[in-house]
């Protein structure tokens, strides 16, 4: 095409401030240099945001131009149409102004008064000062690119409807709908059962759950969330709403909703508050029905470094030096929901450099990390987690994660990996450090092999954190006194008891941290384990190397006043100190 100089002129001139969009999709190859001439020309004469002409012109798709202008303006980008909304955000921001400015509230977090914003124009400053001043409280605002046209079809599915779990039920009870939504009657969020499950998973997420239980029994349907590892009723529902919510839940973890006398497993992923939310579920049938359980899994909770862990600095120093061997097998003990995934994550991503191969086995995987090749175990590949090891140490690696060491074959396994130089990681059902050799030894696991390869192990359990704002200060008794290790005749301590308000939804404790053992297998353990010797020898080797128990880390925490002796004793046994 032949343009006159004075169109080349404005071309090169509209090119200007639009060069690094352009050039961005050119390198990808979405865009030829013959596109972005005739989109820069064609802004000349209706003087529209590039991006815009693009989208118009059929250069390139809303998706492809969103993820490249949160490349170049160093935002993030989401996708609408796996987003559920949050009903607090949407009070923030009315109706009107939404749509006008194009852009749609996400969710709200009222400790920080975070308020997270869907836009396509990240320099719209009237819109964001005028959600600013309708608001009484300082509203901090995060922003998050999408397209204009997803944007303006999630205000209307959006708006149209009630989201709150109250609402929703009104709705399918009475039948009353909002008219203002019923230009989108036609598509599946309007439906309230959609809606209610959203809701629900929404509200889950944002109380910090960890598990969401849909028990049914004879008349009605139990919904429990476990948070900070306590499990708490939330709703009671009609039998009747369970079937269709069933259904719901099974259609978007991709179960067969056809089959409901054998369990099912299966998965979401959704984008909440701004970020991407798993939810691994699991169905069991039993004599009132299905029985779903919902494990959320929150790849934002689940990267913690090493330093955020809560480790002392002794603990800290002693843990690195452990993972800073070239070879051998580290184990982390303790139950189910004890944090033992979120250490071994942090640990690997502690380790992680485009300089190793990190390979992992697990089931499944939980939290995809850049750089580390990650495998689940499946029962229809034949692939579990011995055959998975054998397979991996074809693959050149250096540190090898192993979900769980379940029995002598995997075991074996493992053992070899670490006998052939590589670093090993994995996890087993123990209560204590000390626990995990007898257990070994038990599995079949050769004592003399056992020695000399296991270089170090961590037992661990989560302990709840007594709320700041409500913890209630008293002096220790001399019983406390003797489970601190105190001598009661000198000055007792002050520690600190659960009381109960509205921030901590009035149970004394908010959030939880990890308290742990870490013991490190040296000569002297060594030699003990290749005699077969009891835990109470290993033990005395243990303390005369400075090794620290839970119980001892635990009371570290009730003393600094960051848990309560009675949640230490929901975790730990304390009897042996009476």
């Amino acid at each position: 095409m032949n343009l006159s100089p004075s169109a080349d002129t404005l071309a090169a001139k509209a090119m200007l401030p639009h060069r690094r969009l352009g050039q961005i999709l050119i390198s990808k190859g979405i865009l030829s240099e013959d596109q972005l001439r005739i989109a820069l020309l064609e802004q000349t004469k209706q003087n529209l945001p590039i991006g815009k002409l693009l989208v118009s012109l059929g250069f390139v798709s809303e998706a492809t131009l969103r993820d490249a202008l949160s490349e170049n303006l160093g935002k993030k980008s989401v996708d609408l149409s796996a987003v559920i909304i949050d009903p607090a955000a949407l009070s923030l921001v009315p109706f009107e102004l939404a749509k006008r400015h194009h852009l749609l509230p996400l969710s709200y977090e009222e400790p920080t008064y975070r308020l997270t914003l869907a836009v396509s124009d990240i320099n719209d400053i009237v819109a964001f000062d005028k959600i600013r001043t309708l608001n009484t409280v300082p509203v901090e605002i995060e922003l998050m690119l999408s397209g204009e046209t997803e944007i303006d079809h999630a205000i209307d599915q959006a708006y149209g409807y009630e989201l709150s779990i109250d609402g929703i039920l009104n709705e399918i009870e009475t039948g009353e709908i909002d008219f203002r939504g019923l230009q989108t009657l036609a598509n599946e969020y309007s439906q309230p059962v959609v809606r209610l499950i959203d809701s629900i998973l929404t509200d889950a997420v944002k109380r910090g759950a960890s598990d969401i239980h849909f028990e049914p029994e004879i008349g009605f349907l139990r919904i429990r969330y476990r948070i900070d590892g306590i499990l708490r009723q939330i709703r009671s529902l009609h039998q009747s709403y369970w079937p269709a919510m069933a259904v719901r839940l099974k259609v978007m973890s991709n179960m067969n909703i056809a089959e409901t006398r054998s369990p099912q497993d299966g998965r979401i992923t959704l984008n909440m508050r701004g970020r991407q939310i798993d939810f691994r579920v699991s169905a069991q049938p039993t004599i009132h029905g299905e029985n779903i359980v919902l494990r959320i899994l929150d790849r934002q909770k689940g990267l913690v470094p090493l330093e955020g862990l809560g480790l002392t600095d002794k603990q800290l120093e002693l843990l690195k030096l452990i993972i800073a061997r070239p070879e051998g097998i580290v184990l982390l003990t303790g139950p189910t929901g004890s944090g033992k995934t979120t250490t071994l994550y942090s640990i690997l991503n502690d380790l992680n450099s485009e300089t190793v191969n990190i390979m992992t086995l697990e089931d499944p995987v939980e939290y995809p990390i850049t750089l580390i090749r990650q495998t689940s175990v499946s029962e229809a590949a034949k692939l579990d987690f011995a055959n998975g090891i054998r397979s991996m140490m074809r693959q050149d690696p250096d540190i090898i994660l192993v979900g769980e060491i379940r029995d002598a074959e995997t075991a074996e396994m493992a053992v070899r990996a670490a006998m052939t130089g590589h670093q090993v990681f994995s996890t087993l059902h123990t209560n204590s450090a000390i626990g995990a050799i007898p257990r070994l030894l038990d599995i079949g696991v050769l004592p003399d092999i056992l020695a000399g390869n296991v270089i170090g192990i961590i037992a661990q359990r989560l302990i709840r954190c007594l709320c700041p704002h409500c913890k209630t200060p008293y002096q220790a008794q001399a019983r406390e006194a003797r489970l601190l290790n105190i001598e009661s005749s000198g000055p007792l301590p002050v520690i600190f008891r659960p009381c109960g308000c509205e921030r901590c939804d009035f149970q004394g404790y908010h959030g939880r941290m990890a308290i742990m053992e870490i013991l490190r297998v040296n000569a002297d353990i060594d030699e003990l384990i290749a005699h077969r010797s009891t835990a109470r020898e290993i033990l005395r080797a243990a303390n005369a190397d400075a090794f620290v128990s839970l119980a001892d880390d635990g009371m570290r925490r009730v003393l600094d006043g960051t848990t309560s002796l009675e949640e230490l004793g929901r975790v730990i046994d304390l009897t042996d100190r009476m």
